[in-house]
């Protein structure tokens, strides 16, 4: 399966010109199966949701009609508001219009996320063309337990807004997860500027062995692409069965 990550510079909670960009680089770079955008693509990671929240899904609409008009899955999160409540939701759609979500379980209480938004409680996990995929949103990232492989995904993706001094972290924890969960781990970034943070990006692709397999230029907005290759994955796990050792443990949320 063809996968591409996409890297984008946010114009701040500007909605539409956001979408417009995301829909120029899908047709400049047509061929993949699925594409990703970053965490809060839309709008930026914004902190007071009153001020970018969606009550009439205007961007799930858009990601149905992409994804359906291409034939292609496509997802990222956006800021949302559901009975009363706000959630960094990060949606999957797939090329008939059927979709996932999953809402940001670890909340940034650093920057106050956790004052605006309700943390989700479900981990979720996408099948996409015979490839199972483990959704994570950014702060997801620094937590182990909760993205730990049951033997239940291949791929994890985490789309984010990771600024620029906690880069290091991001590299750093992007390979970490794939190592010691026998899987791809594909993150997805932005670059720019917002009100209170600069982003380098770092979008990437690291396979199961540790491996970069793709990596989207720093500071740029680009594309990359790589491709799953499930057979390999499923030889090297067979090879070298970490996974069959893991401790057992249940998460009590």
């Amino acid at each position: 399966m063809k996968v591409s990550l996409v890297q984008t510079s946010i114009k701040w909670l500007d909605s539409m010109h956001n979408r417009s960009i995301a829909e120029q680089l899908l047709d400049k770079h047509a061929g993949s199966d699925i594409y990703f955008f970053a965490e809060m693509f839309t709008t930026g990671f914004c902190m007071s949701p009153k001020d970018c929240a969606e009550s009439g899904e205007e961007t799930l609409t858009w990601l149905k009609k992409m994804a359906i008009e291409r034939g292609v899955a496509i997802g990222g999160s956006v800021s949302v508001q559901e009975n009363g409540k706000y959630y960094n939701r990060f949606y999957v759609v797939k090329s008939d219009g059927s979709y996932v979500e999953y809402n940001k379980r670890h909340l940034f209480s650093f920057a106050g996320e956790d004052k605006s938004y309700e943390a989700g409680q479900e981990r979720v996990i996408v099948e996409v063309g015979g490839v199972r995929i483990l959704l994570q949103v950014c702060y997801d990232l620094r937590f182990p337990v909760w993205s730990r492989n049951r033997g239940d995904y291949d791929a994890m993706v985490c789309v984010a807004n990771w600024p620029t001094p906690r880069r290091f972290v991001w590299d750093t924890l992007l390979r970490a997860r794939a190592l010691e969960n026998q899987a791809y781990a594909c993150g997805v970034n932005i670059v720019g500027c917002d009100p209170t943070c600069e982003y380098s990006g770092g979008t990437a692709a690291v396979d199961f062995l540790g491996g970069t397999i793709g990596q989207v230029p720093d500071k740029e907005e680009g594309v990359v692409s790589f491709e799953i290759d499930i057979k390999a994955l499923n030889e090297f796990r067979d090879k070298f069965p970490a996974l069959n050792d893991a401790d057992n443990f249940t998460l009590k949320i």
